[in-house]
């Protein structure tokens, strides 16, 4: 049995403009044209997932694809970081920003761990191959680098180095415990 499936990361707004956390905020208009242009080029889905956050809804709304929402689909949980940016982070906390970015299982700002993500993307993955067909999910670039690092069996420590720019698409083929990964 052979499943694909396609990890699209949402398109632009303020947080990723900014370099900041996530807070929730919507695509900005360069990010609403990007991805309304980009609909009518995925292939179609036997099924389609969403992340929960504002940004990866409203993309997949302007790619023009109907989804179901997956909280095990949300973004990496940073706690209180939540909304500042890294500068911000990195100078009131410099020390807390370093253990997180060397330690996959830190989590000094009392969300999730990478680890923890890394983790739960797994677990997604292989939720959505145990039916043969196509899927397609919008997903926030930490679940493509958790997917990224599970699939390839890399250290966590590769996590950071995975770069996902807005509306990529990651390929995974295979099924449970071998796939391939198709990047662009």
């Amino acid at each position: 049995m052979t499943s694909r499936v396609m990890l699209i990361s949402p398109a632009v707004n303020a947080a990723l403009r900014e370099a900041r956390f996530d807070d929730g905020c919507s695509l900005d208009p360069a990010g609403v044209r990007a991805a309304s242009a980009a609909a009518g080029t995925l292939k179609s889905a036997d099924r389609a997932w969403v992340s929960p956050t504002v940004r990866c809804r409203e993309t997949a709304a302007a790619l023009g694809v109907a989804c179901e929402e997956a909280p095990a689909l949300a973004g990496l949980d940073v706690g209180r970081w939540r909304g500042a940016t890294l500068t911000e982070v990195s100078t009131d906390e410099p020390e807390a920003v370093g253990r997180w970015l060397a330690d996959p299982e830190s989590v000094p700002h009392g969300g999730e761990s990478v680890r923890a993500l890394c983790d739960r993307a797994a677990l997604w993955l292989d939720m959505a191959a145990r039916d043969d067909g196509r899927v397609v999910a919008v997903v926030e670039p930490e679940l493509v680098r958790g997917v990224v690092v599970r699939v390839l069996g890399a250290p966590e420590s590769a996590f950071w180095r995975v770069d996902v720019p807005p509306l990529t698409a990651t390929e995974l083929s295979g099924r449970v415990g071998r796939w391939n990964v198709r990047v662009g």
